[in-house]
């Protein structure tokens, strides 16, 4: 066996142990969240006096665990509603004698209405069933939330996209951020129109949506940008592993991050994919209420990267840039005959 041959089968089992071990990695990564997914803080109203929400909160302990549901109690229907649509909490349990009646939020988290009218159902259990009313429901277009839960991923790869793209093909900064800028706006109008206009899995201001999807484009862009700037592709394979790898999964856009263990659900609302999802959530199902938050951590994002981008530069010029530089233009080698 030659060197040659014994190299390429070094090589060959070390592409096929690193590229299992990846695949294994964006597995865990996006598997395990999932399984994850229970109750943590969860906050539902309860309306009723003291000693009925004292009692609600003892057996919603006893049956879901301590820290599953915090109970927070109201004074009125109208106080429960208002909590919900300010997104203070994820439904409410209205308990009387005739009978029970759930508030919950569909369009605030779907898994978590369905959680709260499942807790409806075991308050009621014996009497007549509980009566489920949809404060904010999803539109009709998006009954479960599937279309919304998916929306999340092509953002954070046309950030990627972008990042790259325009990093290995622009050499200027202040064209790089004009090309972020152009592309944050036309994906925002596109996705938007697809979401909302087509699919109608949105609702509110189009022009809003687009704004927050432009935003949540323009962070994830604009940081790895940043980062290849500052400490070149390593940088930008390193930001786009973290985003794709943690920042998705642990996004909630499908669930709620109350869902998640804590500690992994503050991270993924500080990542851009987290805060891209609950601000447009917030912004097209809930008039705005809860998105100042999220916007904040994408506008952070944005100026961050956007500083990095003014640090002195570790890229290099694209590979046609390099090899046309030791060859005359045309017309100098005209002029110079």
């Amino acid at each position: 066996m030659t060197d040659e041959t014994s190299s390429s089968r070094h090589e060959a089992l070390g592409l096929v142990v690193g590229l299992t071990a990846l695949l294994s990695l964006l597995l865990i990564a996006f598997a395990w969240p999932s399984s994850q997914l229970e109750p943590r803080q969860l906050p539902v109203a309860v309306v009723g006096p003291e000693p009925v929400t004292q009692e609600i909160a003892a057996a919603l302990s006893g049956a879901l665990g301590q820290d599953a549901i915090e109970v927070v109690p109201v004074a009125s229907r109208e106080q429960a509603v208002s909590a919900i649509e300010e997104r203070e909490v994820y439904g409410a349990l209205l308990p009387s004698p005739e009978g029970t009646e759930v508030l919950v939020a569909s369009a605030g988290s779907p898994a978590a209405a369905q959680l709260i009218t499942q807790i409806g159902s075991r308050i009621t259990s014996g009497g007549p069933p509980p009566i489920i009313n949809d404060v904010v429901p999803l539109p009709a277009g998006d009954p479960r939330g599937a279309v919304f839960g998916t929306g999340a991923f092509p953002l954070v790869l046309g950030g990627i996209a972008a990042a790259g793209a325009l990093s290995l093909r622009l050499r200027s900064r202040g064209t790089r951020l004009l090309g972020v800028a152009g592309v944050a706006i036309g994906a925002g109008l596109a996705f938007a129109a697809v979401l909302q206009l087509w699919l109608d899995a949105l609702a509110g201001s189009y022009l809003a949506n687009s704004g927050v999807i432009a935003l949540g484009l323009a962070a994830v862009a604009l940081l790895l940008m940043g980062l290849y700037n500052l400490l070149g592709a390593p940088g930008l394979g390193l930001g786009a592993a973290v985003i794709l790898l943690l920042g998705n999964p642990l996004s909630a856009v499908a669930a709620a991050p109350e869902l998640l263990p804590a500690g992994w659900s503050t991270l993924g609302q500080l990542l851009p994919p987290g805060a891209s999802g609950t601000a447009l959530r917030s912004v097209a199902f809930f008039d705005g209420n809860g998105a100042f938050v999220p916007l904040l951590v994408l506008a952070g994002y944005v100026v961050v990267g956007a500083l990095l981008l003014t640090l002195p530069s570790r890229d290099r010029a694209p590979e046609a840039d390099r090899r046309t530089s030791h060859f005359p233009r045309t017309g100098d080698a005209l002029q110079g005959s």
